[in-house]
């Protein structure tokens, strides 16, 4: 595999791919918040720039989607601060996609190009995950419950306390039932 052309892609992807799997990914532990800060100062720089700047070569795209969908949600978690670059890491997706530049990608690779239609709040981004994910039965499980949770509630009910917004009886329930990922 070619190294991306930007030091902080290259970086990113091997630090993402090679140091870190899936129970790193999904675990939400303190090692891997405290890991994850060594590319704040990059989000910090690079997280107003527009969606095309990062859309230049494939590598560079992946590794912009993981900087701004993944890192703040590492970074910054229990902090609305970890869903502030939520909008630029799914424009960058959808310009992944689009390019299609999914060919030769392991499942891990392809699952985070996805993600942040997974984690929009907007029912037209989730109807997009549930077929980006179509053909991965684990992945679409995921995709399904999150669509659940938006055609259901408009949002995703775990963000509320962070968000500073109000739940409702059904949103604390929908909690308590395992949906808060």
């Amino acid at each position: 595999m070619t190294a991306a052309p930007r030091r902080w892609a290259a970086d990113l992807l091997h630090f993402w791919f090679h140091e870190l799997g899936a129970e790193d990914w999904f675990g939400g532990s303190a090692e891997v918040d405290a890991a994850s800060q060594r590319f704040a100062r990059d989000l910090d720089m690079l997280g107003r720039r527009p969606a095309h700047e990062f859309l230049g070569d494939p590598l560079t795209a992946r590794a912009a989607i993981l900087l701004f969908d993944q890192i703040p949600r590492n970074v910054f978690r229990k902090d609305a601060r970890a869903f502030a670059h939520d909008a630029l890491a799914r424009r960058i997706a959808k310009g992944v996609i689009a390019c299609g530049w999914l060919d030769g990608l392991s499942r891990d690779e392809r699952a985070f190009v996805g993600m942040p239609l997974m984690h929009s709040e907007a029912i037209a981004d989730q109807r997009a995950s549930l077929a980006f994910f179509r053909g991965s039965p684990t992945n679409f499980a995921f995709a399904r419950a999150h669509w659940r949770m938006i055609a259901r509630f408009g949002r995703f009910p775990h963000r509320n306390a962070v968000l500073g917004r109000r739940s409702s009886p059904a949103e604390r329930a929908a909690i308590a039932a395992g949906n808060a990922w």
